[in-house]
């Protein structure tokens, strides 16, 4: 990835935040695609840019409660909608287009299976206080409910609510030939 990748990448980022550069969910996937970005960066000039990546971590995650390391897979127009107590593990892979409220916890189940995380599909909403975990996938268009604990994989368009999370199917709406508003 380019210098130019990456600030097309925070750009759209920038948009999908309501171009609000304050907001605690853009800076701290600005923080991310630097991150991601710096490893591409040969030795000696990764160094400093090592030093910068994690003050910028540690700023979103100390003090917006937002952890989201440069190991995880983030996709494209990515919300975090509001600061505080969000958990991602390294491992995670978050698909386009999805949104992440506060309190929320992508981890693991197992401190002996590491890398058995969540993957998130494209535009997975994700409801306040809700904890995914383990190597369970989130099907695209799925809703995840406040305060609901995801165990089991999530069928595309399904709603999961409850502790642990029950799935209710529901019909997904048309959007055949309708294009969105960028």
């Amino acid at each position: 990835m380019t210098l130019g990748d990456l600030c097309r990448r925070i750009k759209a980022d920038w948009r999908a935040h309501g171009q609000d550069w304050t907001k605690p969910g853009f800076r701290t996937i600005a923080a991310y695609r630097f991150g991601v970005w710096r490893m591409g960066v040969r030795q000696p000039f990764r160094a400093p840019l090592s030093v910068l990546y994690v003050w910028a971590f540690r700023w979103c995650r100390n003090i917006y409660g937002i952890e989201l390391p440069y190991t995880a897979t983030v996709g494209v127009d990515v919300v975090i909608e509001h600061q505080g107590g969000i958990v991602v593990h390294g491992s995670t892979v978050i698909g386009d287009r999805c949104i992440i409220r506060q309190n929320c916890t992508l981890g693991v189940r197992s401190l002996d299976r590491l890398q058995d995380a969540p993957v998130l599909m494209a535009d997975v909403n994700v409801g306040a206080g809700a904890v995914i975990l383990g190597r369970v996938t989130i099907g695209a268009g799925a809703a995840i409910g406040a305060n609901a604990v995801v165990l089991t994989d999530v069928p595309a368009g399904a709603l999961a609510i409850g502790v642990p999370a029950t799935i209710r199917l529901r019909a997904l709406p048309d959007t055949a030939g309708v294009s969105l508003p960028r």
